[in-house]
């Protein structure tokens, strides 16, 4: 099965999520090794990203919820667990112990 992202295919998960995002993924995750000085920078890139589409989370949410669905339906197969009834204490009225 083919994915598209406005008008683009991801062929990995790693380009889903950029293409879904809009962002490359190392933008909101980091790299491994990066300074005190690249992370800020990271950092402050992301915020302003945000500040300029409040909706983002909600979206990127909204995408891999669908995502899920789509690949791992099984996930959202949930079973209700039985409740057992809750044990009474025994009476000891009227018995001679």
């Amino acid at each position: 099965m083919r994915t598209y992202i406005g008008g683009q295919q991801a062929v990995s998960s790693i380009e889903f999520v950029e293409l879904a995002l809009g962002t490359p993924v190392e933008l909101w995750l980091g790299v491994e090794g990066e300074s005190e000085e690249e992370r800020a920078a990271r950092l402050d890139a992301a915020r302003d990203i945000l500040a300029d589409n409040p909706y983002l989370p909600d979206e990127v949410s909204r995408v891999a919820a669908e995502a899920i669905e789509a690949y791992a339906p099984e996930l959202f197969n949930v079973i209700p667990l039985v409740r057992l009834a809750a044990r009474r204490p025994r009476s000891r009225k009227g018995a001679a112990a």
